[in-house]
């Protein structure tokens, strides 16, 4: 029942489902479609009639390549009783209290599950804790559909790596773990990811190694960036530029070039809660990882208070300043708004009486909308402000000139901070600005 699905997958006998049309579903059901038939599902209807319009709102792999994709976009449930393979890409966020919010990936397994055929594999690529897919997928799977896991279906696990923005990295070029419940069904899995990704394979042991082994890469990432961001605040006490310390200490072959930041996005600020958890439930209360996340969950507070020491510095009133924010999203040249901490810098100064106002070109202008509240303005109504801080490093920001943002400012004396580091600090302070960055 399971061993002919690989070649009933390319022989067009069967198709592949992708459940999930975001960041990471979509580039996947895309590449997918260039081998196999695939069927792209999605709850949000605007968003497959914008797929099957030949938009891409995401701006992953562009307008282009949608309308010629023959991914078959859909948000009729019922059609998933077309396929046998399954692959489930929907987002896991964290509750207000930092604890996982499951329900994505929850009601995915129920539309799933209520949708299965027996002899289908079922693949989920959300970022979870160790366990997850197991003891709270396959239950659910099982009660929705009436079978039985490993008799009726099976199941893997298959962590995305996909990094949204990023041309060069993408589901082809990076390492794909594949994990299942049994050999058989972990070869079924590999087999079918290599016909996309040109990288190989690595056939994880277990499902649950697997599901650690995605929730630790950003939890590493977060570890480090926290450690740089401690470091910055440290030596701007000390009056010491910190993209000057890591270009010296970067000369050393073993040092770890990570930059100072703001830690934001569905991934790194969100999956070391993740392990985190569980690692409570199981009575460890974890140390190094909480703490790297309280010192990047308050980096946002402390950009805001150095734009106003910045600001008492150029003798301008706090209190009614014009600051303009250039930059939303959670990373550079990617639209996606979702847990970005420019949100915390934006509330903050709010809170000292400034007005700040936002532009980004790159961000979804709707989604901003929608789940802050915000309208952005247009880069050419940006007047007399009393600061800036270039907050994202799009390449649009990257290619302003000196003269281009010196004609956002009034007539008092001009305060930029930099909070990537992307502009020449010389020039800035030679040019009479007050220049800050992490």
């Amino acid at each position: 029942m399971f061993t002919d699905l690989y070649e009933n997958l390319l022989s067009g006998k069967e198709k592949l489902s992708l459940v999930g049309l975001g960041y990471v579903g979509m580039p996947i059901a895309v590449s997918f479609a260039r081998k196999i038939n695939v069927l792209g599902f999605d709850l949000n209807k605007k968003k497959v009639e914008q797929y099957k319009a030949g938009k891409d709102p995401t701006k992953e792999v562009g307008d282009d390549v949608i309308s010629k994709t023959t991914v078959d976009f859909t948000s009729d449930e019922t059609r998933l009783r077309e396929c046998k393979f399954h692959i489930v890409a929907v987002p896991t966020p964290v509750s207000s209290d930092h604890t996982p919010d499951l329900s994505p990936v929850e009601g995915a397994s129920v539309i799933v599950g209520r949708n299965l055929t027996k002899g289908s594999v079922i693949v989920y690529e959300s970022t979870v804790y160790p366990g997850v897919t197991e003891d709270i997928c396959v239950p659910i799977l099982e009660k929705e559909s009436g079978l039985t896991c490993g008799v009726d279906f099976k199941i893997g696990y298959s962590p995305e790596r996909i990094n949204p923005g990023d041309k060069v990295h993408r589901l082809e070029t990076i390492v794909k773990i594949v994990s299942g419940m049994d050999e058989e069904t972990l070869e079924t899995v590999a087999k079918v990811y290599e016909l996309v990704v040109d990288a190989g394979v690595h056939r994880a042991e277990s499902i649950k190694v697997a599901e650690a082994a995605k929730v630790i890469e950003n939890s590493q990432r977060d570890i480090n960036i926290a450690f740089m961001n401690e470091l910055s605040i440290i030596f701007n006490k000390m009056n010491i530029d910190t993209k000057s310390v890591i270009e010296a200490a970067a000369t050393k072959w073993n040092f770890l070039r990570f930059s100072p930041g703001l830690v934001g996005g569905h991934c790194i600020g969100v999956d070391p809660y993740y392990l985190t958890y569980k690692a409570e439930q199981m009575g460890y209360h974890s140390q190094v990882i909480l703490a790297g996340r309280r010192i990047n969950d308050d980096m946002g507070k402390y950009v805001a208070e150095n734009l106003v020491k910045s600001l008492i510095k150029a003798n301008i009133s706090v209190n009614n300043s014009k600051v303009a924010i250039l930059g939303f999203t959670f990373k550079e040249n990617c639209p996606d708004t979702r847990n970005t901490k420019i949100i915390d810098i934006y509330y903050e100064l709010n809170e000292y009486g400034i007005t700040p106002i936002i532009a980004d070109p790159i961000a979804d202008a709707d989604e901003a909308l929608h789940e802050y509240g915000i309208e952005f303005i247009s880069m050419d109504s940006i007047k007399d402000v009393d600061a800036i801080i270039l907050a994202v490093a799009h390449d649009c920001f990257k290619n302003l000139s000196e003269a281009d943002l010196a004609n956002f400012y009034g007539k008092n004396k001009k305060v930029l901070l930099d909070v990537k580091g992307i502009l020449d600090r010389k020039e800035y302070n030679k040019a009479g600005y007050i220049y800050w960055r992490l």
